[in-house]
């Protein structure tokens, strides 16, 4: 018998996420608290694949997702609008748990709230503390009843602070078990998207202007160093093929949309930015190049060097806690050191095995797929437990 046959009232879940991952993995944790508790009733702030799972979207986050210091301050109204919506709903839906996906700025306010006013606060997914910010620990020892984690390191992080944290795995290993198209062959793939057919190198660009412009270019450098290759762009949704074509010019390079997943199961080498994406890429089992410049030049770069507590950039590397992916940060991040590593990763030969062997070790450590259901379950329980 599952735990949700043996619930008697159904509870009531409050949900926050303020980006398309946090939709993404939301989503997925919906689904699977459904198998555990069959009449849960869901509330949240989120996107469309939350939505499809049911229950009532309070907002959106194309409404909510406001980032960078200018965009903040000329939102401001805004942002407070939203605070005081937020607390209004939950104290009129009463939830049985509030779940709050990242996106700490917003969340970590409606932690102090709900804690202040009895209710019951999980966090799926940690803010980036360890990297950024440690400072706010202090907040979620406070405020929050369960902390869900979803990378090893951030067990050993949180006990140095003498708080117990809940790893059950990396979700991201179930979306990508779970997406469309997986058999998809090369020969499909390209000739869906109107590709020649030759080898692919992805380019993970990021999805924001700022950074698109200031990445992008440096990345394209190298094209033709590789006449043999084909490079092609992962765009991202929000930005139009106007904007890449001023950024990209008269560079030989193809566009696809959408299909971040598939583009990069078909190639055969990747660039990418760093963040969510460098471990997509190496779950999915395709040797990369971190590329990554920050504004603000090398004076910026260096103050936030300082700040930064980690060792390195890419997730992978930080999972693994060794250099498993070259990192090419700033200065260092030119033509010259792109087209050499992408060469080595691009051979046949021990440098681009010994990747993907590490690629295997990142999985395992990881947990494996299921994760979504191992965070339902132990989300489920923790309420009966009350």
């Amino acid at each position: 018998m599952t735990i949700g046959a043996i619930i008697q009232n159904s509870m009531r879940y409050y949900i926050i996420a303020g980006e398309a991952s946090g939709d993404l993995h939301a989503s997925n944790l919906m689904k699977e608290i459904k198998n555990e508790d069959s009449a849960a009733e869901f509330r949240f702030w989120g996107g469309d694949l939350m939505q499809a799972q049911g229950g009532e979207l309070v907002k959106h986050y194309r409404e909510t997702a406001f980032m960078g210091f200018l965009t903040v301050l000329k939102n401001l109204g805004k942002i407070r609008a939203n605070f005081s919506l937020c607390e209004k709903d939950l104290l009129e839906y009463k939830p049985d748990v509030l779940i709050l996906v990242d996106y700490p700025g917003f969340n970590l306010r409606m932690a102090k709230f709900a804690k202040e006013n009895g209710i019951r606060v999980h966090y799926y997914i940690s803010p980036k503390i360890w990297a950024w910010k440690e400072g706010r620990v202090k907040k979620i020892k406070a405020y929050v009843d369960r902390m869900f984690t979803i990378f090893p390191f951030e067990t050993e992080f949180y006990k140095k602070h003498n708080y117990e944290v809940s790893f059950g795995g990396n979700p991201l290993l179930d979306a990508i078990e779970n997406r469309p198209n997986k058999d998809e062959s090369f020969e499909d793939f390209t000739a869906k998207n109107n590709l020649p057919n030759k080898p692919i190198v992805a380019i993970l660009a990021g999805s924001r202007k700022q950074e698109i412009e200031r990445i992008l270019p440096v990345m394209l450098d190298v094209v033709g160093d590789f006449p043999d290759h084909q490079f092609v762009v992962a765009a991202a949704p929000s930005i139009t093929k106007e904007f890449y074509s001023q950024v990209v010019g008269n560079r030989d390079v193809k566009f696809v949309y959408g299909q971040t997943y598939d583009l990069l199961q078909q190639s055969k080498a990747a660039l990418v930015t760093s963040g969510t994406a460098t471990l997509e890429t190496a779950l999915l089992r395709i040797p990369q190049v971190v590329c990554y410049i920050t504004g603000g030049g090398k004076i910026l770069f260096a103050i936030g060097k300082r700040l930064l507590k980690v060792k390195y950039i890419s997730l992978v590397n930080l999972v693994m806690d060794q250099l498993i992916v070259r990192e090419l940060i700033q200065h260092y991040c030119n033509k010259e050191s792109i087209a050499s590593e992408l060469k080595n990763i691009l051979e046949e030969g021990n440098y681009r095995s010994e990747m993907l062997a590490n690629y295997q070790m990142l999985n395992e450590k990881l947990g494996g797929a299921g994760a979504s259901a191992r965070f339902a379950k132990m989300i489920v329980e923790d309420l009966k437990s009350q």
